[in-house]
C-alpha cells in the first residue's frame, strides 16, 4: 500500500494565531476569569487543551455569539477566529468585560470588504454554511442589506431588485460549490460586482485533493462541525475517489478494509492539531509495514 501525504493539510495560519493568541491572553491575565465565546476553533481537542490554559469556552447548538455573551459575566472574553460582529463588541464592553479578538485575517478582510460596499450603498449577497459562526458575524453587520445564501434554491427564490449589487462568501466554502453558485447569481444579475473570498489556506488545501490521481482511498481528518474539513471530504467525492473516509482520530481507522487499498492518501482540516494528524499517519504506515500500529501511534507526541 502505498501511502501519499498531502500538502498542505492541518493547522492554517489563522488557527495557530488564534491559539497563540488564546494562550498569551491567559499569560497577560493571570487573576482573570477567561472565556472564549464559542469554539476557538471548530475541534474539540483545541478546545479541550484550551483548558490546562485556564481558558474556558462557552457553546451551545442553536444560540448566536450575542446569545451566548449572556453566560459570561466577568473577566476576558475571547472572540473567536470565525470573526465577530460590532454588536457583540458593543455588548461585552458594556458588560464591563475585558474583550480580546482572535479572528483569522483573511475573515476580518472580507468584513472590510463588505463593509466597504454597504458604505457605497450596495446590497450584499453572502454565500455561506447556515448557522455557521462566520457567516453570524457577517449578517449581523447589516441584516437590512446583507441576504444570506445557503444554495442553487435560494437563488432562484431571490426576488432583489437593486442597481447595486456585491456577492461574496464565507472562507471555508468549497471552490467547487463556490464556482456553481456565483456563475448562478452572475446568471441572474449580470450587474452585480462578485468576489470569490475562499480564503488560501482552504482553496490550497482543496486543490491539493484535486490533483490527486489513482487513489483509492482519501482520509480527511477533523472535527465533524468543521467546514473545510467537510468540504475536504466533500471535494474529494466530487474528484470521485471511490472511498472518502471523514475521521476525527486514529481510533476511527480500526474497521478500515488496509488490505483494499493500494494507494491511499491522508489530509486534514485546517483547524485539525498537527499531533492528530500524526498519529493517523503512523497508525497507516505501521499497517502498511506490519508493525503494531497502537504502538506507533503511542510515540506521537501530544500537544497543541
Amino acid at each position: 500500500m502505498e501511502i501519499i501525504t498531502v500538502n498542505p493539510r492541518g493547522f492554517c495560519k489563522g488557527v495557530v494565531k488564534a491559539i497563540q493568541i488564546a494562550k498569551e491572553t491567559a499569560k497577560k491575565y493571570p487573576d482573570q476569569k477567561i472565556t472564549i465565546l464559542g469554539e476557538l476553533v471548530h475541534n474539540r481537542f483545541v478546545v479541550e487543551a484550551m483548558k490546562d490554559h485556564r481558558v474556558e469556552t462557552v457553546e451551545s447548538k442553536g444560540k448566536s455569539r450575542l446569545d451566548l455573551l449572556d453566560q459570561v459575566n466577568e473577566g476576558v472574553v475571547i472572540f473567536s477566529a470565525h470573526g465577530i460582529s460590532s454588536n457583540v463588541v458593543h455588548k461585552a464592553q458594556a458588560k464591563g468585560l475585558i474583550t480580546v479578538d482572535a479572528s483569522c485575517e483573511d475573515v476580518i478582510s472580507t468584513q472590510n470588504l463588505i463593509q466597504t460596499y454597504l458604505d457605497e450603498v450596495y446590497h450584499i449577497l453572502y454565500i455561506g454554511q447556515e448557522n455557521h459562526p462566520e457567516a453570524e458575524a457577517i449578517c449581523d453587520m447589516d441584516p437590512k442589506n446583507i441576504t444570506f445564501i445557503k444554495d442553487l434554491d435560494a437563488i432562484k427564490d431571490l426576488t432583489l431588485d437593486h442597481p447595486r449589487i456585491f456577492v461574496t462568501n464565507q472562507t471555508t466554502m468549497s471552490i467547487l460549490d463556490i464556482k456553481v453558485l456565483l456563475d448562478a447569481i452572475k446568471e441572474k444579475y449580470p450587474h452585480a460586482i462578485i468576489s470569490d473570498e475562499v480564503c488560501s489556506a482552504t482553496r490550497m488545501r482543496q486543490e491539493a485533493i484535486l490533483k490527486l490521481e489513482n487513489i483509492d482511498a482519501l482520509i480527511v481528518i477533523g472535527d465533524p462541525k468543521s467546514n473545510n474539513t467537510r468540504m475536504l471530504a466533500k471535494i474529494g467525492s466530487n474528484k470521485k475517489i471511490p472511498l472518502v473516509y471523514q475521521i476525527e482520530t486514529y481510533r476511527d481507522l480500526f474497521d478500515l478494509p488496509f488490505d483494499t487499498f493500494n494507494r491511499l492518501a491522508i489530509t486534514a482540516g485546517a483547524s485539525t492539531p498537527s499531533y492528530l494528524v500524526n498519529q493517523v499517519i503512523a497508525y497507516c504506515n505501521a499497517i502498511r509495514d506490519g508493525l503494531d500500529p497502537l504502538e506507533a501511534v503511542s510515540s506521537i507526541k501530544m500537544f497543541v
